[in-house]
């Protein structure tokens, strides 16, 4: 059952890579995958979700992130900082209907749970829009908290506030500790640097459906 699937504390390492996976991902070491749509689907079964502060986490083994080779930090300003730009990179949903089938099979999710498909480093922050490896079944109702999470970093890239690549690591490493992985804290709306408490920017909603 669902629940019992999000009850789980820990992640599971799925089998060992196929030679598509290990061609399709051959970062620098500590940078995410450069996004393929042609990366492997992990088999049924073999990703085990995971949780911290009671939400959700995808199996890093078979949802690490991988990022879209567009967007980088010199390139912000034409892409994910430009309203409505993420309509323009996501995937349809005849594509996306499909992965999501596919990807709850991996993660051996109930047929019909409430869930959301999500791109786990969000278009929003230049995450890759097909590629199975940036793709996991969230559980939970739409909006979830991850979704302020994103459109929170999305508001501090676009603001100066911190670089591209740090956002996109930390919310592929665990989305829920991401604040404090970049030296951010949330209050009253506002997103702050933590050791300079007055440098901060309005934690708008972000690029429209920008997950």
């Amino acid at each position: 059952m669902l629940a019992t699937a999000l009850a789980l504390a820990g992640c599971h390492a799925s089998d060992a890579a196929t030679p598509a996976q290990a061609q399709a991902s051959a970062p620098a070491a500590g940078d995410l995958p450069v996004g393929n749509s042609g990366a492997a689907m992990p088999g049924p079964g073999t990703c085990k979700l995971g949780t911290r502060d009671g939400q959700p986490l995808p199996d890093p083994s078979c949802t690490p992130g991988a990022v879209n080779p567009a967007v980088r930090q010199e390139t912000i300003k034409d892409t994910i900082c430009q309203a409505g730009w993420t309509k323009t990179v996501r995937p349809p949903t005849s594509k996306t209907n499909t992965m999501n089938a596919a990807s709850a099979r991996s993660y051996n999710l109930e047929p019909g749970a409430k869930s959301e498909y999500d791109h786990l480093v969000s278009l929003e922050l230049g995450g890759a829009p097909d590629d199975p490896r940036n793709l996991w079944v969230e559980p939970g109702t739409i909006p979830n908290p991850k979704d302020a999470v994103e459109n929170k970093l999305h508001a501090a890239v676009c603001s100066g506030l911190i670089q591209l690549a740090p956002a996109q690591k930390a919310i592929a490493g665990n989305w829920v500790t991401a604040f404090d992985t970049v030296g951010l804290r949330v209050a009253s709306g506002k997103v702050c640097l933590r050791d300079k408490s007055t440098t901060c920017v309005n934690g708008h909603r972000g690029d429209e459906d920008g997950n």
